[in-house]
């Protein structure tokens, strides 16, 4: 079947009650090992049913926001969704309470019991109708966002098809797009302002009405951090303002230098070279093709695997009106099919996408022999090691994407990288600051984004931006909405990936495929510093573990000249 083929079917929620609660009285009255894991593997099913449904209409509802059937979907799963979660619930009470609880743990993945334990700690029936609010102010978020209609170049463009222009050669045409870009947000600074702000309200009274101090403690357990926590997380943000901030900053000054700009404006960051960034050589069709024979090359898992998802169609990929922002990976569980979401619009971005959404969704094609929806993928520090990596293991076709630019887009590509680092911990760093001081005004909020900005990012000049001066630059990032407190998962993944980067591209070490293919295997069922064990890399928490990696990609990127990249 493909994706189009696949079938949608609103459950009645009543009827599916009933028959999930009589598998769950079945499981806590098991007389035997053998019933109580024939309940558990059936109330997977069950399980694995709505999470397909659930996504089902999300990806349906991102492809097309003007689609009235799915925006109704959307809203249905908003309303109903926490009712599920609290069946999910009663269902890890007794998962966790049974008779048979070790021969329960000899048969499934334990993390499976790790994360029913914290589920269990982070919902109660009490808190169904702020979970529904939180949801309702996500997806207004979302649907504010994709709605952008702007005016620019005699056309009317989204946010992500106005990208090209921000990176244009021209300085006046950057620049325009650049205002027009956040003209948008200003324009809705009010709204924006007033959505985060019952968001920031809602989330907190949810933590005290669960027995939490704050959100940030509760964002901890909601985010399955088994391994860590915000203490040691303060110290990994040192870590990058002291190690990995200074690299950056040599790097926007030799950006400077190419542009032959005594001083980098916010609008000429996204353009790196006088003779524009390196660009995909190729439409869709084209990049998707040598996607296909990238991945027979690198190994039979990947080829299996991109065969898979063009024949089932589960790559959608072109921006459109009415489409969401952002890209995306998924997975669909009844289907066993990863599905991936993007907007292609030209820029290397492009190439980004079939690499890193790739890295999850290979991910998850190698982990379908998990039956627990939730541990499909691995939490989601531990997730974005799959993605970031692979953006690296394919190092070696990217001629093929990019032709004589190939140089300069793995100079952009690693730079890049190590720049994110900091903008990284900023999001995470912001979101403490607001979530351990919730009273805080949504101009407080604005001036503490500001303020960390020039501490992570000292390069960024508003001179000629009132709005993003007043720091308002954050609005665009979609994590502060409707993921809270997912972000630095993104900087410890690109820590763990750095280090696969040294091993493939540096020492050339044998043993790298197999690390990266085995914790591809274990998706979810390791925590993530299990995972980074299995991988054989350090963790991103050991001080000094920046040192070695930094010193490789300096040296990498100090050896290439810019007279080779203009």
């Amino acid at each position: 079947m493909k994706f189009s083929e696949y079938v949608y079917t609103r459950p009645n929620y009543e009827e599916f009650k009933e028959e999930f609660l009589q598998h769950v009285q079945l499981l806590e009255d098991a007389d035997s090992a053998a019933t109580a894991i024939t309940q558990v593997s059936k109330l997977d099913d069950l399980r694995s049913f709505i999470d397909t449904q659930t996504n089902l209409v999300v990806i349906r509802y991102s492809i097309n926001t003007n689609d009235a059937f799915y925006e109704a979907e959307d809203e249905y799963w908003s309303d109903y969704l926490p009712r599920y979660q609290a069946l999910t619930n009663r269902f890890y009470q007794v998962l966790l309470n049974n008779s048979f609880l070790p021969e329960l743990k000899e048969a499934f993945p334990t993390t499976l019991f790790l994360f029913a334990e914290s589920e269990l700690k982070v919902f109660h029936d009490d808190i169904i109708p702020l979970l529904q609010e939180e949801n309702r102010l996500s997806s207004e978020y979302s649907k504010l966002v994709a709605s952008a209609q702007l005016p620019f170049d005699g056309q009317i463009l989204t946010l992500p098809q106005l990208t090209p222009y921000m990176q244009s050669k021209d300085r006046q045409v950057r620049k325009a797009a650049a205002q027009t870009h956040t003209a948008f947000f200003e324009q809705h600074e009010a709204t924006f302002d007033r959505i985060y702000d019952d968001m920031v309200k809602v989330r907190t009274k949810i933590a005290q009405q669960l027995g939490y101090p704050d959100f940030v403690a509760l964002s901890y357990d909601r985010m399955k951090r088994f391994d860590y926590d915000r203490e040691m997380v303060a110290g990994y943000r040192k870590e990058i303002l002291e190690q990995v901030v200074p690299v950056a900053q040599r790097l926007y000054e030799r950006q400077a230098d190419r542009l032959g700009l005594a001083e980098l404006a916010y609008y000429d960051l996204p353009l790196e070279f006088l003779s524009g960034n390196a660009t995909p050589k190729g439409d869709h069709d084209a990049l998707l093709e040598h996607a296909q024979a990238m991945y027979h090359e690198l190994s039979p898992e990947t080829g299996a695997f991109f065969d898979f998802m063009l024949e089932h169609e589960l790559l959608d990929l072109k921006s459109k009106k009415g489409k969401q922002s952002g890209g995306y990976c998924t997975y669909i569980a009844d289907y066993q099919a990863p599905f991936i979401f993007a907007n292609f619009n030209g820029t290397s971005g492009d190439v980004d996408v079939l690499t890193h959404e790739a890295g999850h969704a290979f991910q998850c094609f190698e982990s379908r022999w998990i039956k627990q929806p939730e541990i499909v993928f691995p939490t989601f520090e531990s997730a974005e090691i799959h993605s970031m990596s692979m953006e690296f293991i394919t190092w070696p076709w990217m001629e093929g994407f990019f032709q004589d630019e190939t140089q300069k887009y793995k100079f952009s590509h690693l730079g890049n990288a190590v720049q994110f680092l900091p903008y990284g911990v900023l999001v995470d760093h912001f979101q403490h600051e607001v979530y351990e001081h919730p009273e805080m005004t949504p101009a407080e909020r604005k001036a503490t984004w500001r303020k960390l900005e020039k501490m992570y990012n000292p390069h960024k000049n508003y001179e000629d931006s009132p709005a993003l001066e007043r720091g308002i630059y954050w609005y665009r990032q979609g994590h502060i909405f409707n993921s809270p407190f997912y972000y630095i998962d993104y900087t410890l993944a690109q820590v763990c990936a750095f280090q696969f980067w040294k091993r493939f591209q540096v020492d050339q070490d044998p043993q790298a495929w197999d690390d990266y293919l085995a914790i591809c295997k274990v998706g979810g069922s390791q925590t993530f510093l299990e995972l980074v064990a299995t991988a054989h890399l350090k963790s991103p928490f050991t001080k000094g573990v920046l040192t070695d990696v930094m010193a490789a990609i300096d040296a990498y990127l100090m050896s290439i000249p810019d007279s080779a990249l203009n």
